[in-house]
């Protein structure tokens, strides 16, 4: 381990006070040793051993480097940079920091007082920059791959949700796009998941712009493909709002057998239709007779527009209340069920994919896509796609009948991840000791038992 000169060691050492407690002088200084901040780190490392996900992305990229003179494997160089995005870490130049950390070098498998240090920021940014657009299209093929692997069988069925988040740009990137319905210079990067177990599917940066149907249904496309690999006979629904239920993705899906509920934008055909029109007129009177301050139905038709190659099912969710009229639209490929149940029940559990692009922005901070290269900015979303993919398994392992089984990413990385630890070597073994006082230890203990791998 580095040694740092005497004026730091000087100035770490140098106390502090706090105010007296009992007519006892408190005072504090930073020089309590080996300790790390993040010993739940050790969890994300063995959640990552068990999902492979790092050799996986590494494999798919070519490293020029003499094999004699590296000192950072690429795997372990991904591996840091996932760690650190879990923990809260976001920037590769918190790396700097991390690089002694003793919990971050355990996790590594590297000894806490010797040997060289993690990855620096320099080499981080390096190999941000380095994949070529092929080698990014495989690093997402391998993230769908760890997504069909993370079930222990091919499912009968899954339904997936598409759809795009507004990701406002920190300068003139490559593809940032002035995007007038956010009023923000943006990219709009398209998420998938598959929303029922929480899992991710796919993140695909691309320009701020609304896709169109050729660009969504190409998108579809390469996903199915990808899937069908692992899974050639699951059957997939495609699940999104009305920017994905283009004629183009309608007809794809047909074709390739797979089911798809969309919204579909309002238009003067479909509000003079006179089964929706004697539908809605039938729920405002009865509104009106009940003076209910709201009230639903439902209705559907056999609808197709002019840019369409066929009629389709489309339902109708109308809602009469005391400020008018509501009526939205859905188009689906699915025969069963009826209108309320594909309303209510199948479409409306897609805001639960909403909840979850949150939870992957705001709680993974993925959307500090500051490169000026696009492929880099890609780079750096599949990577929080990976840190995503560890806390989902952590969160899968916790017992499920504690609180932290149903918790945001943000309450597991304050409770499970921010661990305060000594770390202490001898001779013959490492002893990593947690406070006496941790309040979620049964928990943390379970994870570490739950997550260790099989012996070989």
């Amino acid at each position: 381990m580095p040694q740092a000169t005497p004026a730091m060691n000087d100035d770490i050492a140098s106390s502090f006070g706090f105010p007296a407690v009992i007519g006892k002088k408190v005072t504090a200084a930073f020089d309590g040793g080996r300790l790390t901040s993040d010993g739940g780190v050790l969890l994300l490392a063995q959640a990552e051993r068990a999902m492979g996900i790092c050799r996986r992305l590494a494999a798919c990229i070519a490293d020029p480097r003499d094999p004699v003179r590296v000192i950072h494997r690429l795997d372990d160089i991904l591996r840091a940079r996932m760690f650190a995005i879990a923990c809260g870490y976001e920037d590769a130049d918190d790396l700097d920091a991390l690089r002694d950390d003793p919990g971050f070098r355990l996790a590594l498998g590297k000894l806490p007082g010797s040997g060289a240090g993690l990855a620096s920021q320099p080499t981080m940014s390096r190999w941000e920059n380095a994949p070529t657009t092929r080698e990014l299209a495989k690093m997402m093929a391998a993230m769908i791959g760890v997504y069909c692997s993370s079930y222990p069988a091919s499912p009968a069925a899954v339904t997936l949700d598409i759809d795009d988040t507004c990701d406002v740009v920190h300068g003139y990137q490559q593809l940032s796009f002035w995007n007038a319905h956010y009023g923000e210079r943006c990219f709009l990067p398209i998420h998938v998941y598959d929303t029922a177990t929480g899992r991710p599917v796919a993140m695909l940066l691309r320009t701020g712009k609304t896709p169109s149907g050729t660009e969504a249904a190409g998108h579809i496309r390469r996903l199915v493909r990808h899937i069908r690999r692992h899974w050639p006979d699951t059957h997939i629904t495609i699940r999104g709002d009305g920017h994905y239920g283009r004629p183009e993705v309608m007809a794809f899906c047909e074709v390739a057998g797979v089911d798809f509920v969309f919204g579909l934008p309002t238009n003067a055909t479909l509000r003079a239709e006179p089964a929706i029109v004697a539908a809605a007129d039938a729920c405002a009177v009865r509104r009106g007779e009940r003076q209910a301050p709201v009230l639903r139905s439902y209705a559907e038709i056999r609808y197709g527009a002019k840019s369409w190659n066929r009629q389709r099912r489309v339902v109708a969710r109308i809602e009469a209340s005391t400020l008018g009229m509501d009526i939205r639209y859905v188009v689906t490929s699915r025969a069963e069920g009826s209108a309320e149940h594909i309303y209510d029940t199948l479409y409306c559990a897609r805001g639960q994919a909403e909840n979850l692009i949150k939870r992957h922005k705001s709680q993974l901070v993925s959307d500090r896509t500051s490169c000026r290269s696009a492929n880099a900015n890609q780079m750096r979303l599949i990577l929080h796609t990976a840190a995503y993919w560890l806390l989902w398994r952590i969160q899968q392992a916790i017992p499920r009948t504690t609180s932290l089984a149903t918790a945001e990413f943000a309450t597991l990385r304050l409770r499970l991840l921010k661990v305060a630890a000594r770390v202490i070597e001898r001779a013959s073994r490492i002893r990593v000791a947690f406070a006496s006082a941790y309040p979620d230890a049964n928990v943390f203990r379970a994870l570490a038992t739950s997550l260790r791998p099989a012996p070989t």
